[in-house]
């Protein structure tokens, strides 16, 4: 960060300059004070230096724009604040300075002081966001007032500027107090309440600058989502590398399956379906307490940025359950906190399983003219790899053929297939999207986004990007009948382990009742059954009714690709894409904005059910 020593009209008229020139700057000014603008927006936030004023300053430090007035050289100051609002202001018709602070100790109101005749609508949305509050905070009782005063400085506190001055460099000053109510007697914060107050007071505050730059100026901001910071602190990147080191000293999906399933599987078929050996786990290469020590060590607590806040948190917390699983495989509670980490199976995802298995019967299999071996499959893939190439040059992909692999998988966005895999040409396309098009092509461009979190996944992305994988297939006329028959099993199999079923109970459902072949009832069960019980099965078909509705009223389908997240962070992804904290699709799929593609797509919106995607 550039160092301006003093506030001198050579400085000043250096600040401009940058300013002039880059369109942003970030220095440090005279007794601690700081200037950060990232982007030329037509507003400043303000904060004042001063003692025994606990996380005041944290409201201001987050935005994309503020000033933190040092503890001298106040003329200086005042003489900056007029020549910045002088120079933007002429570009975009007016500025704003917004400067907040705390109130009396004792004070319930919050205060907004401005010219309410000049500014009607930037203070009204703020008056109304600020008068939700206490449906917001249980236990909070606070109003809210507009003050249509010429003093919007704290009390005792010399004025930013006159309103003279104001007038004269086109500056609007507006005044926001705060009751400390996040803090105690003592100048101590309540640590979690302060983290929401501070979120919420931000989204109210953007809200009103959208309606001044909407209102009062010539700038062009899309929503009050695109004003945060578009340059994240170094603790956000430092604590993101930190979380993904963490999830990749441990393969947790690895840990959790059997290594003896091919003795547990002859066993029980020689008995009848009767017998079933316990499962053996492999050794944990880490220490759980060491691993959750590293976790709470890192201080999320010190992010001001409600967005990465919430998402780091999130995280934290789905690793830590994560980490308890693995000293709980074999046991009870294993299932209990797989219930809580994939949210168990809700009634409406159970019917749509039912349905499924009602209404599509199992295929047998049938002799085929050509069947693919892993080589062929190989290749196809490498065709898929050359049409993202040809999107970015940098593109890179490993294909590794083992013979110690059992399934087709995608690790760390690099392809791993069985030595003895063979499918026919339907399912090959299918898989090409599913592995390739879906999970290859979300780790890549996860991976050229700022936040590794972004490649390894977000907290709950699994539901998300497999029912993008699921749906990849129906987008390329793959989707067979057995497939989702598989997707519905797994689900009635997850509800038949929460309802107290045994491995032997659960097989025999499937077999009996839904009509499985053995071989198909067993790999659901045994998968269902690992750990103690694993739910990470119902994802699958939750994700492909998550997004099914999703697109079904209307949701966007490319920006799901560009890296591993939730459906439930749809709103958090634009937003950080609008800051330009992230990057839009970099890659996508061949069969993205075909005319296959927009044909199916209007069926979904039309109401076309789980069953209907089956190809014929």
């Amino acid at each position: 960060m550039q160092e301006i020593p003093d506030l001198s009209e050579n400085s000043i008229e250096q600040i401009l300059t940058i300013l002039k020139e880059e369109k942003e700057i970030s220095c440090r000014l005279p007794d601690r004070g700081i200037l950060h603008i990232e982007k030329e927006l037509p507003y400043l936030v303000i904060y004042r230096r001063k003692p025994n004023d606990k996380g005041t300053r944290r409201f201001v430090t987050n935005e994309s724009s503020y000033m933190v007035i040092g503890n001298e050289e106040f003329k200086g100051y005042q003489k900056l604040l007029y020549k910045i609002s002088d120079q933007i202001s002429a570009e975009m018709k007016s500025y704003l300075l917004f400067e907040i602070y705390a109130g009396d100790i004792d004070s319930t109101k919050i205060k907004i002081k401005g010219p309410a005749q000049r500014l009607p609508s930037t203070l009204d949305t703020l008056q109304e966001e600020f008068l939700k509050i206490n449906s917001e905070f249980t236990g909070l009782y606070l109003d809210t007032e507009i003050l249509d005063t010429p003093n919007r400085q704290p009390e005792g506190s010399q004025p930013l500027m006159s309103i003279e001055d104001a007038k004269n460099c086109g500056a609007v000053v507006v005044g926001l107090e705060i009751p400390p109510i996040y803090r105690n007697d003592e100048n101590h914060l309540y640590p979690v309440f302060f983290r929401n107050f501070k979120d919420y007071l931000i989204k109210v505050i953007h809200r009103s600058f959208f309606e001044f730059i909407r209102v009062q100026t010539s700038g062009g901001v899309a929503s009050f989502n695109a004003l945060g910071r578009k340059y994240l602190k170094q603790i956000v990147f430092d604590i993101d590398k930190q979380l993904a080191n963490i999830e990749k000293s441990y393969q947790f999906l690895w840990l959790v399956s059997p290594a003896n399933i091919h003795d547990i599987k002859k066993q029980f078929f020689e008995s009848n379906y009767e017998k079933v050996i316990d499962y053996h786990y492999r050794l944990l290469p880490v220490d759980p307490d060491v691993l959750k020590r590293k976790l709470y060590n890192l201080k999320l607590e010190d992010i001001d940025d409600p967005a990465m806040s919430y998402l780091f948190r999130e995280k934290r917390e789905e690793l830590d359950m994560q980490i308890t699983m693995l000293n709980e495989r074999g046991t009870r509670n294993f299932m209990y906190d797989s219930i809580r980490l994939y949210k168990g199976v809700e009634n409406n995802l159970c019917e749509e399983a039912r349905n499924i298995l009602e209404n599509v019967p199992e295929e047998s299999e049938s002799e085929v003219d050509e069947l693919l071996d892993a080589k062929a499959f190989s290749s196809m893939a490498r065709k898929e790899f050359d049409y993202f190439r040809k999107q970015d040059e940098n593109f890179k992909c490993k294909v590794h053929i083992r013979k110690d692999v059992n399934v087709m998988m995608v690790s760390h966005g690099e392809l791993y297939i069985p030595a003895d895999y063979k499918m026919n040409r339907v399912e090959a396309e299918a898989l090409i999207q599913h592995e390739v098009g879906t999970h290859v092509l979300t780790y890549y461009n996860g991976s050229n986004q700022p936040l590794n979190q972004l490649s390894i996944g977000l907290a709950d992305y699994d539901p998300l990007q497999e029912g993008l994988a699921v749906m990849s297939e129906f987008m390329v006329d793959g989707l067979t009948a057995n497939r989702l028959r598989i997707l519905a099993g797994r689900v009635i199999a997850g509800q038949a382990l929460m309802d107290g079923g045994n491995f032997q109970e659960i097989f025999r459902l499937l077999k009996l009742d839904h009509g499985f072949s053995p071989e198909r009832a067993f790999n659901i069960t045994s998968r269902i059954m690992q750990g103690g019980g694993f739910m990470k099965d119902i994802i699958y078909l939750k994700g492909l009714v998550l997004l099914k509705e999703h697109l079904k009223n209307g949701g966007e389908y490319e920006p799901l690709l560009a890296g591993k997240y939730g459906i439930k962070h749809t709103g958090i992804i634009k937003e950080l894409t609008d800051r330009k904290v992230l990057k839009p699709v970099q890659v996508k799929p061949s069969y993205l904005h075909s005319e296959k593609m927009y044909e199916k797509l209007e069926l979904i919106r039309q109401g076309l059910s789980l069953s209907q995607m089956v190809c014929k």
